[in-house]
């Protein structure tokens, strides 16, 4: 059974960092593309990072050099690092696994077959 659990989300001043982590099991993890979504209750989701089973990484506009996204296959475990965070920021976050090996822009929300619950990320004074 394949679960994908994020957490590290949490309330942040304007300005700070966060580091989100995604646990993944039931896969081969190291197969498979990953990536971080964000969404806000009534809105669709959107891209915010991707990384494919080489490494390579692709980030959307909204967070190009603030977010970094990283990945551990000995821990099967997905990482967003988050720095400079602005109340924009704030919405919920998800982690989501493609059974592709590599990805092209623009990212596709359809490509990822597989989803977390998402962890709540703040951004607030």
């Amino acid at each position: 059974q394949v679960q994908l659990v994020e957490s590290g989300g949490g309330f942040v001043q304007p300005g700070g960092s966060l580091r989100l982590s995604c646990a993944a099991a039931g896969y081969p993890y190291s197969k498979y593309s990953m990536g971080w979504f964000r969404q806000n209750l009534g809105q669709e989701s959107d891209a915010v990072a991707t990384i494919d089973t080489a490494g390579s990484t692709i980030y959307v506009d909204s967070g190009k050099g603030r977010f970094t996204i990283s990945r551990d296959n000995a821990e099967n475990t997905l990482y967003l690092q988050m720095n400079s965070l602005k109340p924009e920021d704030t919405a919920m976050y998800y982690c989501a696994a493609a059974a592709l090996t590599y990805l092209l822009p623009p990212v596709r929300s359809v490509d990822f077959g597989y989803w977390g619950q998402g962890t709540q990320v703040t951004v607030s004074s």
